[in-house]
């Protein structure tokens, strides 16, 4: 069968896939310049708008991965996307969800020998690895996922198209605009509602936007409309009518703030999750009537997560969810074979686990067989925490550093604990870290314990960070989760100097923590807009130099906790020992601040205690840290230009504080300083 023959046969296939309300997935695999020549081809054979993904577009709406976010929302027929130097799989799954019924996905991809030792582009952003790396796990669970499914086409110059006859389907009617019947149930539900919040979550494809603007059109009062991109709430105007207003998620909440913002009856948030959590609350509470839509599968880093972490937490919120697709038929094979490539299906139910609960390390080899322990893992870690993607499951199979362990009662997986490596890096590296000049990837607790702790020589220790822990509901308050702990404290022994874990700050997870044996040696100064709390950061020594390390960032933090308390709106059970001498390790960390980068939060108690010993000068830092002035007030009062001219103004006025302190030993700090910039 020659290219215009097999251009003519997809095509023909493609006009029964849209009579009977389905789409597919037909992958092209050969070489780089004959593979987009033929989807080149066969796009434009079509003859409809055609969604090109990827860095070369040749016809229809381009776009690169990254970018595609600001698309969701929008409806194409037909999309094109190019994995032939990368695989960005969030981008993958969201551009799937764009697509209407009788739709081809095409995937460009290498041969498929080749495949799997083809450095993937897109692996610097996940894998912490300074150049891209081949990705072979995942890419032997994506050919075997393809070529397991009878309903994926395949097209290559070797072999020419190879496929299976679909299964007989009957004739699918598209939604007519009028809502269905699920749909109508909801609508009727929200439009009686009284005060309050409601939560629509559901699959991409079942017509919740179109909902939301259904019950905008009904709305008898005013309606506001938000989401993270307008672009993305092209289907929500177009049933909403005339009556959509929308202003986006910061703007509403400056107007709240200011008293301006419009009055509305509803408060109609878009794609919820995608919504730093704070913000979001706050706009919830605003109106009287709210409701937040939702996707709950994962490549908008959403899951169920959204429901356990955030919903939980909205009183008497009312909860609905649709099932039913409306932009293509049920058991539609493209959503199916996705799905099971960044396994999305739901395997993280509540069973009962039964007693003895055994732990044991996972292998990462799993991820190369067929097995269901690897998706039972990655949706057990996934579940238990709001924000998961795709890029988590790559890092999870590829990424270097990374174990696993897991906890098994019945043969059940109850329990599990994802580490990764982190530290050793050269005293040079470390110090230039702690400097500020250099920030490597990757090392996350590693780098922040030198950039933020008191030790220029702390990422030079090796530890283990706790990425994720997860217990199913059943089993937690049993102590499955100390044990897991447990075990890899005694599976790492004294080859490594420390456990690591970095969180946002509650008294339940403190406890837990502290119960595990970590102790807490860095609070943040700034609530994340993630989460809305103060990371912090806990150790736990597994050898002699992590446990002097662990003693001396913990008697630094308890230290300083005198000077950081006026910043930090949470109760934190450290004991205060507020020093007011400057010792030689504050004159060096004031050196790091006013010779390099070190940044004001770390250098709050060596700042604070600068200021105790000086009683003149240095007026705009007390403005700061004593008279706790905002920043941009203290431009205002000083002529400076912005945040940036602010920093500077602090530096010079702690260089110049050192020269009258220290007036022969100044300088040679200075020289050791700025030495570190030439370190690698």
């Amino acid at each position: 069968m020659d290219d215009r023959t097999i251009v003519s046969t997809l095509c023909a296939m493609a006009q029964n896939m849209a009579h009977s309300g389905y789409r597919r997935l037909l992958v092209i695999s050969g070489d780089a310049e004959w593979s987009l020549a033929r989807a080149g081809q066969l796009s434009t054979a079509l003859g409809t708008e055609c969604l090109w993904v990827g860095p070369q577009p040749l016809v229809g709406t381009g776009c690169p991965p990254r970018q595609l976010r600001n698309l969701l929302g929008r409806e194409f027929h037909h999309g094109v996307f190019d994995a032939r130097s990368s695989v960005d799989a969030e981008a993958l799954a969201a551009m799937s969800g764009t697509l209407t019924a009788g739709s081809w996905l095409i995937l460009l991809v290498p041969p498929l020998s080749r495949w799997p030792l083809t450095p993937d582009t897109d692996s610097p952003r996940w894998s912490d690895t300074p150049a891209p790396i081949a990705t072979p796990r995942f890419i032997h669970h994506l050919i075997r996922t393809l070529q397991s499914d009878s309903e994926v086409v395949f097209w290559s110059r070797e072999e020419g198209l190879r496929c299976h006859e679909a299964p007989p389907r009957p004739r699918w009617q598209a939604a007519a605009g009028a809502p269905e019947a699920g749909q109508r149930a909801i609508l009727e539900q929200l439009c009686h509602m009284p005060p309050g919040v409601a939560v629509l979550t559901a699959e991409r494809g079942r017509g919740k936007s179109a909902l939301a603007g259904m019950l905008l059109r009904r709305g008898p009062g005013p309606v506001l409309v938000s989401a993270p991109a307008r672009v993305s709430t092209d289907v929500l105007a177009r049933h909403g009518g005339e009556k959509f207003q929308f202003i986006a998620p910061d703007a509403l909440l400056a107007a709240l703030e200011a008293g301006s913002a419009p009055p509305a009856d509803w408060l109609i948030i878009d794609e919820a999750a995608a919504i730093p959590g704070p913000l979001l609350a706050r706009l919830a509470r605003a109106f009287p009537r709210t409701l937040l839509t939702t996707t709950v599968q994962g490549y908008e880093g959403t899951g169920r997560g959204f429901l356990l972490k955030f919903c939980a937490a909205l009183p008497g919120a009312s909860y609905f969810t649709l099932t039913t697709p409306m932009r293509w038929c049920a058991g539609d094979p493209l959503e199916r074979v996705i799905s099971q490539m960044l396994l999305f299906n739901d395997l993280s139910g509540e069973t009962q686990v039964a007693d003895p609960v055994v732990i044991a390390p996972v292998s990462r080899q799993c991820w190369q067989e067929e097995s269901r322990e690897p998706a039972e893992l990655y949706g057990l870690l996934s579940s238990a925490h709001y924000r998961t993607s795709p890029l988590d499951l790559r890092r999870m199979m590829d990424a270097p550093g990374q174990s696993f362990m897991v906890a098994r009662g019945g043969g059940k997986m109850c329990a599990a604990l994802w580490l990764v490596r982190e530290g050793g890096l050269s005293a040079p590296l470390s110090q230039a870290v702690w400097a500020g000049y250099r920030r490597p990837r990757g090392n996350l607790v590693a780098q922040s314990l030198a950039a933020h702790g008191g030790s220029p020589l702390a990422a030079t220790l090796h530890g283990l960070r706790v990425s994720r822990i997860a217990v199913i509901p059943s089993r937690q308050g049993q102590g499955t989760g100390q044990r897991l702990i447990a075990a890899a404290r005694q599976a790492a022994g004294e080859q490594l100097d420390y456990l690591s874990v970095s969180f946002g700050y509650t008294p339940q997870l403190w406890r837990f923590w502290a119960r595990c044996g970590f102790v807490l040696v860095r609070v943040g100064s700034r609530r994340e807009a993630s989460s809305g709390c103060y990371n912090a950061m806990a150790l736990l020594p597994l050898s002699p130099r992590g446990q002097a390390m662990v003693e001396h960032e913990h008697r630094r933090l308890c230290e300083d906790w005198h000077w950081m308390q006026p910043w930090i709106d949470e109760v934190i059970p450290l004991p205060v020992a507020a020093r007011t001498m400057l010792t030689e390790e504050d004159w060096q960390e004031l050196a790091g601040f006013a010779f390099a980068h070190r940044p004001v939060e770390a250098c709050t108690g060596a700042l604070s205690r600068l200021l105790a010993y000086r009683s003149d000068g240095l007026a705009a830092l007390r403005c700061r840290l004593v008279a706790q002035i905002s920043d941009a007030q203290i431009c205002r009062q000083f002529q400076l230009s912005g945040r940036k001219a602010l920093l500077a103004h602090w530096r010079s006025e702690v260089a110049t504080a050192l020269a009258a302190c220290l007036p022969d030993g100044a300088q040679s700090l200075k020289r050791q300083i700025l030495q570190l910039q030439f370190l690698q």
